[in-house]
């Protein structure tokens, strides 16, 4: 059932700032998205995020189970996982409905099923773009050993390479215009990149949609008030 909440969650429509918008984010282990995303104000903008795992870490600690590799790959672990997984879809669901720009957060692992993700939202009216978050191995290396969750080093290199590969895949889908890249690698400057990243998400967000359903859709919009 809808609440009253759940409607104001996308009653701007046609007003929303970053309408028929959606950026995709990708990156390996360690390479830190949800800071960029946080320091590219995406949400200032009017963007929704999509974050399955916010909702599984919050889940996991109101059961009161620390996310260790035991208690994530458990039998109750993987249910609360399944659950987060439904409220994300749901959320989206909602968030697309009424066109709010969205921030689908991945990595960019699945090329298969990311395209088609991207694909899905064309054909409403979306217009698509990805911030690929990128580091050097040997800084994807040494964070993934600094965190909660971590991963067996050769697991992080594997998830790495195949991150790396999958490099001309994202400029195919989404275009040289809209394929933006953040190095995030030790010793870089993240605030100028991230800088530069903001001033093209923010061109992105503000330009009219382009997509002809997008425009259809509006035009219906208006119509009816």
């Amino acid at each position: 059932m809808q609440t009253f909440k759940d409607y104001m969650e996308f009653a701007e429509g046609v007003n929303d700032p970053a309408i028929f918008k959606a950026v995709f984010l990708a990156g390996g282990p360690g390479s830190g998205k949800s800071f960029i995303v946080g320091k590219t104000g995406l949400t200032s903008m009017g963007f929704k995020v999509v974050n399955s795992d916010d909702a599984f870490e919050a889940a996991m600690k109101k059961a009161g189970m620390e996310m260790s590799p035991d208690n994530i790959f458990s039998i109750q672990g993987q249910e609360i996982r399944g659950k987060a997984k439904d409220l994300t879809a749901a959320k989206q669901a909602l968030y697309v409905k009424g066109r709010l720009g969205l921030v689908i957060d991945g990595t960019g692992k699945d090329i298969d099923r990311l395209k088609k993700q991207a694909n899905l939202l064309k054909n409403i009216g979306y217009d698509v773009a990805m911030i690929f978050v990128n580091t050097d191995l040997d800084t994807a290396l040494e964070r993934n050993r600094q965190r909660e969750r971590t991963l067996p080093d050769e697991e992080v290199e594997k998830y790495w390479k195949t991150i790396q590969n999958n490099i001309g895949a994202f400029q195919t889908i989404f275009g040289k215009k809209n394929f933006l890249v953040v190095d995030n690698s030790t010793g870089k400057d993240y605030e100028k990149e991230t800088l530069r990243t903001y001033r093209d998400v923010r061109k992105f967000a503000e330009r009219e949609p382009e997509n002809r359903y997008a425009k259809q859709w509006i035009d219906f919009q208006k119509a009816k008030k």
